[in-house]
């Protein structure tokens, strides 16, 4: 049976984990049953098994296939997991208003600096914290922080993430970390000579690959910036292209690989088709993978435009102009590495 795609939350409103009480998810953290990686998303019942219309089909600005180089090849790949707390965002973060932030992608226990700091004055103002705010991360910091989320509703795991630092209006303008490059030229092509999407780019013209992001031959996908880089074994970029990530903190960082591949297939509630669906991550709840842009099953139509790409808009995976999840389907072998960031 083919694994479904984790893109579409269980309601537009509620993730799956919202449907268990706020008491029972504070006793499985406490227990230490509830996962590191529990995802903020969709609830992934039986697996939905199901044939729908062609690629070719539904795919309307889909490329004829991208060539293969002559060789594969052999890669080196070194990484072996990334500290998702340590890492900052690109630049200075700010908010639109120009408040603090928590300055990366998430804070938990151990963290220091400002953005711990920033975090223990939202909290205090909120009324959950009354320690010293010293910019430590510790236990009055992390049980402030599961009172916060019991209080929101949110998921309890003391993690200060995505979901927790915008209900604290300490999480960065989203905008401002995006990694954006200018419109290739009409008919421009990728170093494999794969027409570029409206929001990829190739080469030297293309971004910086992220600070450890691996070696060798791999798919490179920076949560912060929704950008997504393809690299030859050398090293140099072949493409590099805008995505719509995941609205939740079920991206989990570090090393993976592309361990399934489907050109159709369906999201968890049989509403969305999800064309050359490429998955690096499986989850006790649904798999995660790249795939081009979601189709209603009803009428074909899609889900987002591509002036839309760069915003998080799925409940897990990664949306792809059409023309960027051609190119990857062609790329991303059974194999390759992922690196997430």
């Amino acid at each position: 049976m083919e694994e479904t795609g984790f893109d579409m939350p269980l309601r537009p409103d509620e993730p799956a984990w919202k449907s268990k009480p706020v008491a029972q998810r504070r006793r499985e953290f406490a227990l230490g049953v509830a996962s590191v990686a529990v995802l903020g998303a969709a609830t992934v019942g039986a697996l939905v098994a199901g044939s729908g219309p062609s690629t070719t089909a539904l795919a309307a600005n889909a490329i004829e296939s991208a060539p293969t180089p002559s060789t594969t090849a052999a890669f080196e790949f070194k990484l072996t997991g990334i500290d998702e707390e340590s890492i900052d965002v690109n630049g200075e973060p700010e908010r639109a208003d120009g408040g603090c932030t928590i300055g990366a992608l998430s804070l938990r226990l151990g963290a220091t600096g400002e953005g711990v700091e920033c975090l223990q004055d939202a909290l205090r103002v909120e009324g959950h914290f009354n320690g010293t705010i010293d910019g430590n991360f510790e236990d009055a910091t992390l049980r402030a922080a599961m009172d916060f989320q019991t209080t929101q509703d949110l998921f309890v795991d003391g993690v200060v993430g995505r979901e927790t630092a915008l209900a604290l209006a300490i999480w960065p303008d989203e905008e401002s970390l995006v990694t954006r490059t200018p419109p290739p030229a009409s008919g421009a092509k990728d170093l494999w000579g794969v027409e570029l999407s409206p929001v990829a780019s190739a080469g030297d013209d293309a971004p910086p690959l992220p600070d450890n992001s691996g070696s060798g031959r791999r798919v490179v996908y920076d949560r912060a910036g929704q950008r997504v880089w393809a690299v030859r074994d050398d090293g140099v970029i072949i493409r590099s292209w805008l995505v719509s990530g995941s609205t939740y903190s079920n991206e989990l960082p570090g090393s993976h690989e592309v361990y399934s591949r489907s050109d159709m297939s369906t999201a968890w509630n049989g509403k969305a088709w999800l064309p050359q669906m490429i998955r690096w991550l499986k989850t006790e709840r649904g798999a995660i993978g790249f795939h081009a842009i979601p189709l209603h099953v009803e009428d074909n139509s899609p889900y987002q435009g591509s002036d839309e790409l760069g915003t998080r808009l799925s409940g897990g995976c990664q949306r792809q102009h059409n023309l960027d999840a051609a190119f990857m389907w062609e790329f991303a072998t059974l194999g390759t590495p992922v690196i997430v960031t």
